[in-house]
């Protein structure tokens, strides 16, 4: 028989426990919620989109600025320079979960507040670094601001909006999403070429500042006191875990793949991750709630998250230095033709987000899901001689294929959670999310620098390499790039099949 489940619908509420079981909850009535104005859903969505547009803004516009930063600090694409970007995806995978329950215990507002004030900070340390080690240092110290922010804007949405309307809000964060990574790649072209790759990162500034005071003077404060305790040992193997694992397939074909510092840290990455479920089964307060993975939609939809992102992220990373080393495009070329899959990707994700509320989710994610392979194996024939218009039609393909996933995996992610667990499966979700796009670096780069792309397109970037020697460079760095986005597609296609397996979806809210 099913239990009778109470819905919580409104933000100043969700999370709320019976007295009964949990003495020390402050259990807050509809009469005195109504007490305090509330914001409407719209509002909630505006101060969200901030968060999520200044995030993901930093991140394409980053992306663009890659091969500017690696030549001012005089390095091919290389384990170093991969880590201006891996060193943010870690720090946040790091401190996801554990903020997702600390919003969960003590109020989505505090967590929301201080994600805006680090990642500002974080920003301007950026901007400010001499060198590329203080650089990848302080992007962990950005990354800690963007968990913050990351770990609580689902659930911020899902309880501000009805549960027949929880597609649609995710659409319209997606599209915002879109929004920040679709103009970050053109603004970032426009700043590097005429100022400096410094203020690709100040720019994050006056948004955080807007961001932050919008927060504080519209967002509600209400008493939420879920009991519960930190996990740092899962924290720590997961933070460790992936560093370890990454660092590894960064550095490898740098130090050799059958040194001893390599080996060990595969070792240690494939141990702790390996171990964290059963130490975290044996946890009182565990930072992955493994109750979680016992829902069939729920699994499928993070594996198949984690598939999508794995698959998808490395063309982000990897794309400007085709455009820019091996195809010699100006800087703000790049920056527009790196646009055509974030636009395709913001068209569509809304209608995605809506028509699953109104058929389901399954069938858009495996639909999805297979136009995404289909755009990542015709990037991945992309070379020295193919068209612009090639170029957008196989970006725009891959973007319609992760905006129709996108928005109906999500909505089916949190809907198969329940209510008083929607922090957890935010973090969750959050984290799937950083674990693909760290493995997607880090994996499409060892395979593009150990077939020699990378160096290849250091040479014909910086150089000016004879008639005799240029085609030979031409095509290592073409084969090397084919390798990893084929490699990408196949990932792709295995996600096919996971959302495939996903069964029925039941909401639970």
């Amino acid at each position: 028989m099913k239990k009778p489940e109470i819905e919580i619908q409104h933000p100043a509420t969700v999370g709320v426990t019976n007295n009964e079981t949990n003495p020390s909850t402050t259990y807050e009535t509809p009469a005195s919620a109504a007490k305090e104005r509330q914001p409407s859903k719209w509002a909630i969505l505006a101060i969200v989109a901030i968060g999520i547009l200044m995030a993901t803004l930093d991140q394409s516009i980053v992306n663009i600025g890659l091969p500017t930063m690696a030549h001012v600090f005089g390095v091919p694409l290389n384990g170093e320079i991969e880590w201006v970007v891996i060193g943010y995806l870690i720090a946040m995978a790091a401190t996801l979960l554990t903020a997702g329950r600390l919003a969960d215990m003590i109020g989505r507002k505090v967590i929301w507040t201080a994600g805006l004030i680090v990642f500002t900070t974080g920003s301007a340390l950026c901007g400010a670094t001499p060198t590329l080690i203080i650089l990848i240092a302080a992007r962990f110290f950005q990354g800690i601001g963007g968990a913050l922010l990351m770990s609580v804007s689902p659930a911020l949405l899902v309880s501000g909006f009805p549960a027949n309307q929880r597609g649609r809000a995710l659409g319209l964060n997606a599209l915002i999403a879109s929004l920040g990574i679709t103009i970050g790649p053109v603004l970032g072209a426009i700043i590097t070429s005429y100022f400096s790759w410094r203020w690709i990162f100040y720019v994050n500034v006056p948004l955080g500042i807007l961001g932050l005071i919008l927060t504080i003077i519209i967002l509600p404060s209400h008493a939420q006191r879920l009991p519960g305790r930190f996990d740092p040992l899962g924290a720590a193997m997961i933070a460790i875990g992936l560093a370890c694992l990454t660092g590894a397939l960064s550095f490898g074909q740098e130090i050799g793949w059958f040194s001893f510092p390599i080996l060990a840290a595969f070792i240690v990455g494939v141990v702790l991750l390996g171990a964290l479920p059963f130490v975290e089964h044996k946890m009182s307060n565990p930072i992955i709630r493994l109750s979680l993975l016992s829902n069939r939609v729920f699994t499928s939809a993070i594996i198949s998250l984690v598939l999508m992102f794995l698959s998808l992220f490395a063309v982000s990373f990897m794309l400007p230095f085709y455009l820019e080393e091996l195809r010699g495009f100006s800087l703000l070329m790049a920056g527009l033709l790196m646009t055509p899959q974030t636009l395709a990707t913001a068209m569509i994700a809304p209608f995605s987000g809506v028509l699953a509320d109104r058929y389901g989710t399954r069938w858009f994610a495996v639909i999805g899901m297979t136009i995404s392979c289909v755009g990542l194996i015709l990037i991945s024939f992309l070379n020295a001689s193919s068209s612009v218009i090639i170029i957008i039609v196989s970006l725009a393909v891959t973007g319609a294929g992760q905006a129709l996933f996108q928005s109906p995996n999500n909505s089916a992610l949190m809907g198969s959670a329940p209510s008083d667990q929607q922090g957890s499966a935010a973090g969750f979700l959050a984290t799937g999310r950083i674990f693909g796009q760290s493995l997607s670096i880090a994996i499409a780069g060892a395979i593009f620098t150990g077939l020699g792309g990378s160096i290849a397109g250091q040479i014909l970037f910086t150089q000016h390499p004879s008639a005799t020697r240029l085609p030979i460079l031409q095509r290592t760095f073409t084969s090397g790039f084919h390798m990893a986005l084929l490699v990408c597609g196949i990932v792709a296609a295995v996600g096919i099949f996971t959302s495939l397996v996903r069964g029925k979806e039941t909401r639970s809210r």
